[in-house]
């Protein structure tokens, strides 16, 4: 084909590709959300000095990427309610392996991580994958009624438990015991791990307000499209006392020798910077410019814009289940609250005649 023709086939092959609002209503869920955003965060991540310059090595000379993230971390802090945020990580998945590597280095405890089986599936799996060839063994506590019983966490944990992994709200949607499990994970010295929606704290309490060490989280629905499923944003935040073992990057503020505030690399304890077996990550990237998107999306809304979309998500579901729930047939799985997402029952109907 000449280039003319093989452009007007490939057009004509994507155009047979049925995403998004070209659905019209779609209800898959699962940590990829369409929800708005704001035409800023295109105009801002679409300057060509944050889309070429989203790791820059030499730091220093990049103080626009740099007060980006400051700003982008300073943003999930207060997101998070913890005390420190690193410059991104890849998605949801890793950041619950990294948050799960990370505990058992301030523990010092490798026998054993609990996780529940309400966690998402495939951040599980790469959990599976990071942890397959060390000493710990993944526990997966059943979740038969939609949530983790914590009578069932305090059976399980024991003084060899690094951490206690869950997700709140989980991916049946359902939401969790949070502080129960809190309490009964530092009982036992383990740290309490939450995999959380973003969206829903601006109704939920944050992760520091019920006790969590580590704070994680796919950033996706913070101004970044569906992409057909990434590349993505992975959050994660944590308690100060472990920032030592933080994987990744931390950019700081300081001045220079004018005077003048300036941002630098304050942390990055990952393998290119220092001995190998110095380091708390293997990660060699981050997402940047997710983490930009990210950013300007939570500026642009700001705290009452945040409760404002989560009450509107919140609503909406809720009418969602409603409606659904009155077809012949259909019911909640779980009797359970629910923020965004929820699972149905569907009871066939038969019609002998």
């Amino acid at each position: 084909m000449s280039e003319i023709e093989l452009t007007r086939h490939i057009t004509q092959l994507a155009a047979r590709n049925k995403v998004g609002r070209r659905l019209g209503l779609f209800f898959l869920g699962g940590g990829s959300y369409d929800h708005f955003i704001p035409a800023v965060v295109d105009a801002i991540s679409g300057r060509s000095e944050f889309y070429t310059a989203y790791t820059p090595y030499q730091a220093e000379a990049s103080q626009g990427s740099l007060q980006a993230f400051f700003e982008f971390q300073t943003l999930i802090c207060q997101l998070t309610g913890l005390d420190v945020a690193n410059a991104s990580l890849y998605e949801g998945g890793s950041a619950v392996a990294e948050a799960v590597l990370m505990a058992m280095t301030v523990t010092r405890r490798l026998g054993k991580v609990l996780i529940a089986e309400s966690v998402h599936p495939e951040y599980r799996r790469t959990l599976t994958t990071y942890l397959a060839n060390l000493e710990p063994r993944i526990e997966t506590l059943p979740t038969p009624h939609g949530f983790l019983d914590p009578d069932d966490l305090v059976k399980a944990i024991d003084e060899h438990t690094a951490c206690v992994v869950v997700q709140h709200p989980n991916f049946f949607g359902c939401l969790e015991e949070v502080e129960a499990i809190a309490k009964a994970a530092h009982d036992k010295g383990a740290l309490f791990v939450v995999s959380f929606d973003p969206i829903s704290t601006g109704l939920l309490k944050r992760p520091g307000q019920y006790g969590a060490d580590i704070a994680v989280a796919e950033g996706q629905c913070l101004g970044n499209p569906m992409v057909y499923g990434g590349p993505y944003l992975g959050l994660l935040a944590c308690r100060e006392q472990f920032v030592r073992k933080i994987p990744g990057r931390l950019v700081g503020q300081t001045v220079d020798r004018n005077g003048k505030r300036c941002w630098v690399l304050t942390l990055q304890t990952r393998e290119q910077h220092i001995r190998r077996e110095k380091a708390t990550s293997n990660i060699c990237t981050n997402q940047g410019l997710f983490a930009l998107r990210a950013a300007v999306y939570l500026a642009a809304l700001g705290p009452q814009g945040l409760k404002e979309t989560a009450d509107l998500c919140a609503r909406k579901a809720h009418y969602a289940a409603d409606q659904l729930t009155k077809l012949p047939g259909m019911s909640l799985k779980f009797n359970r609250p629910f923020f965004k997402e929820f699972t149905l029952t569907f009871r066939a109907m038969f019609r002998v005649c």
